[in-house]
């Protein structure tokens, strides 16, 4: 059986260990020497009352004893709190906050922001039970059902988003968070495109009490940055103006200007190069809502592609989708030459294999092993490229039929028509992408230490494929996975989404330090992941549009709902312990005092 059964600070019993030393003193304590006196042995026989009981003797010692040991027993367990269970009634007053965390949230208003009068109203609709919902681009249950401290607690911690919200998931949550007889308090400014005052409706349905709170103040006219694209090394960003009269902006990147003019409702765009590194668009002047007001651009340090292609039959298809690239920086040459390994990128397509040098073959190993990529095209004769060949070189074999294609970057939504020709082979290494029904590899990739190698089977005299407008997406899509970049458009996100990093991968982010393997992009600005660095930032019409119309007909109701709940409650007995112990005491000095020790 526990000790917390009874007591409510067990560790207290162990001052009992003060009956030790007691115990020891009496047990160590000497006998009384008996010495007979013949005077008094005449007085007692006198007195026919003086004769003395040695056991009567040990045991009125054993009695202080005991009386000595039940007053160290009542103190300790004073100490030691015990308590009896007694029933209690208590009146509870439940509710649920929903707190909208969204970008809007963080417009100014006066000397702050939204987010910050909606916190500060929040505090004031605590009560003695009270869970907490954050509102942002997910619907986060912050606390559920906990005290007025634990709520206060919770409410200090939310920050306001750089995401756009959706307000009907949260006020769902709140309402399947409540209990009977709850009230929901939604605080936001609503300027949210969510349905949710279907959701509203749904839980006063269910008998909860909803009461709406609106902080809509600030932001007329705001003139944001809602979209951007990228083509080539240059950005188009998007601009509208949410005002009621014309307005003037200026964009700038990097030392590159634009000026916009837009007209109520309007929208305006310009086109700016992106700078090796990347940089921050910034929308001047700024207004009261600054997060629309800029714009994050990741781009690698080294915006150039260098691919070379080693040819002796140049396939104009495959340099013609390459000189397309804007970020490609092509070179055609024939062997037997010198290949240098400053390239990102070398292709080996309709290659003599009389022509071909080991050298040739080395500096492709050489690349691959700094981080760069090799590509192999299929022919009939081959040459002998060794370990960078991801498929073995068979039979030239007619008429396959596709049959699986797997999804990666390189091939996603791209359908192969299947060629008339094609090398069969078994698959040495690496992940197959395409396939024939027979098995054969027509698209394969392997990573190599920091490099890739890509095999590509369709020979273009026996393929339809380099006809099809996706050709030149495939090869733009291999020449940046075999260099290892990413494209501008993967690089830049928009708020509300997420990244994948990988399991227990440290990402930086503009709000310090996260583990993956995926991080929610909440905030804008960069965020890195090892050597790569990619940007978050709001793109939405809707958040954007900050002017929320103000709620009509609702209003706080007059009186909350409450229920009673019944529960056992701890009842101490440390004042009775304590009288035990004093009552103890004051027998111990009573008999200490007729005994004549006092």
């Amino acid at each position: 059986m526990a000790l917390t059964e009874f007591f409510l600070f067990p560790l207290g019993l162990v001052a009992l260990l003060g009956a030790v030393p007691l115990i020891i003193l009496y047990l160590l304590r000497p006998e009384p020497v008996r010495r007979t006196l013949p005077t008094f042995r005449f007085l007692a026989d006198a007195a026919g009352r003086s004769a003395s009981n040695p056991i009567f003797d040990r045991l009125l010692r054993s009695l202080l004893l005991l009386i000595q040991l039940v007053a160290l027993v009542a103190l300790v367990g004073s100490l030691a709190t015990p308590y009896v269970l007694v029933p209690e009634s208590e009146t509870v007053q439940e509710t649920v906050l929903v707190v909208d965390t969204s970008a809007s949230m963080g417009v100014r208003d006066g000397g702050g922001t939204r987010f910050d009068s909606a916190l500060a109203a929040a505090r004031d609709e605590v009560s003695g039970t009270t869970s907490v919902v954050a509102a942002g681009a997910n619907a986060d249950v912050v606390l559920r059902r906990g005290s007025a401290t634990d709520a206060r607690a919770a409410l200090d911690g939310l920050q306001a988003s750089d995401a756009p919200g959706d307000l009907r998931s949260a006020i769902t949550a709140a309402a399947s968070v409540a209990g009977e007889d709850a009230r929901v308090v939604v605080l936001s400014d609503f300027a949210d495109d969510s349905p949710w005052s279907d959701a509203v409706r749904e839980a006063r349905a269910r008998g909860l009490v909803v009461e709406l709170q609106q902080f809509a103040g600030g932001g007329a006219g705001n003139v944001g940055i809602v979209d951007r694209r990228f083509s080539g090394a240059n950005v188009t960003v998007t601009v509208k103006n949410y005002g009621d009269s014309a307005a003037t902006r200026t964009l700038s990147l990097a030392g590159a200007t634009r000026e916009v003019r837009m007209d109520p409702g309007d929208v305006a765009t310009a086109t700016l190069p992106v700078p090796a590194g990347g940089g921050r668009v910034e929308l001047s002047p700024g207004d009261a809502f600054p997060t629309d007001d800029a714009l994050y651009v990741a781009a690698p340090g080294d915006a150039s592609v260098d691919v070379l292609v080693l040819t002796n039959d140049e396939n104009r298809y495959l340099t013609a989708a390459l000189s397309v690239i804007p970020e490609v920086s092509l070179t055609v040459d024939n062997p037997p030459t010198a290949v240098s390994t400053n390239y990102d990128v070398v292709i080996y397509s309709n290659v003599n294999p009389g022509r071909l040098l080991a050298g040739n073959v080395e500096a492709g190993r050489e690349i691959v092993a700094d981080g760069g990529g090799v590509a192999i095209q299929a022919q009939e004769e081959s040459p002998s490229y060794g370990d960078l060949r991801l498929v073995s070189q068979g039979s030239v074999e007619t008429n396959p039929t596709i049959g699986t294609v797997e999804s990666h970057p390189i091939t996603r939504d791209i359908t192969f028509p299947p060629p008339t020709e094609y090398v069969a082979g078994d698959l040495r290494s690496g992940q197959s992408l395409v396939n024939t029904t027979d098995g054969t590899s027509l698209v394969a990739v392997e990573r190599r230490g920091a490099g890739r190698v890509l095999y590509y089977g369709f020979m273009e005299d026996s393929s339809a494929f380099k006809y099809n407008y996706q050709y030149p997406v495939f090869w733009k899509r291999s020449v940046f996975y075999l260099a290892g970049r990413s494209t501008l458009s993967e690089l830049n996100r928009a708020t509300g989404g997420s990244l994948a990093a990988g399991a227990n991968r440290t990402v930086e982010t503009p709000a310090g330090e996260a583990t993956g393997p995926e991080v929610r992009l909440d905030d804008a600005g960069f965020y890195r992941v090892g050597d790569e660095r990619f940007s978050a930032s709001l793109l939405s019409e809707t958040e954007s549009d900050v002017a929320a119309a103000p709620l009509d007909g609702e209003s706080a109701p007059s009186d909350y709902p409450t229920r009673v709940e019944e529960r056992e409650v701890p009842d101490p007995l440390t004042e009775w312990a304590a009288l035990v112990a004093l009552a103890a005491t004051m027998v111990e000095l009573a008999y200490l005092r007729r005994r004549g020790d006092l």
